[in-house]
C-alpha cells in the first residue's frame, strides 16, 4: 500500500543475520524502499552482536553506506551452528535498556 500512495519504506531489523539478509533481499525488489535500518554495532548489542554467530560475517560489510545484496544459497548466511550452541547452554539476562532524559522521565525503553 506503501508504493501504491507512493510512500517510501525503511524496514527496521535489530533481530538477527537471517532476518537481516531477508530484509536485504526484499529491500532488493521493493521499488519504494529506500533504506535499511539494522543494528550492527549498537551498543546494546555489545557482546552479542548480529556477525558474532556468522562464519561468514563479511556478508553484512557495508561501503559507503551501502551493502551487497547476498547472492551465497539461500539467503547467503552461514551460521556458526557451534556458537549458538555454546550460548544456548551459557542463556543469557540481556534486558531491554532504559533510557532516561536528563530530568529522569523515560525516553525510550
Amino acid at each position: 500500500m506503501a508504493e501504491a500512495y507512493d510512500v517510501a519504506i525503511a524496514p527496521h531489523c535489530p533481530l538477527g543475520p537471517m532476518t537481516l539478509a531477508s530484509s536485504i533481499h526484499l529491500d532488493a525488489t521493493t521499488p519504494n524502499f529506500i533504506i535499511q535500518e539494522q543494528s550492527l554495532g549498537i551498543h546494546y548489542n555489545e557482546g552479542m552482536d548480529i556477525l558474532d554467530y556468522m562464519k561468514n560475517p563479511e556478508l553484512f560489510d557495508y561501503e559507503d553506506g551501502y551493502v551487497n545484496i547476498p547472492d551465497n544459497p539461500g539467503l547467503g548466511v552461514e551460521i556458526d551452528e557451534e556458537k549458538v550452541m555454546q550460548a544456548a547452554e551459557t542463556g543469557h539476562d540481556w534486558k531491554n535498556p532504559i533510557w532516561r532524559n536528563e530530568d529522569g522521565s523515560i525516553a525510550e525503553w
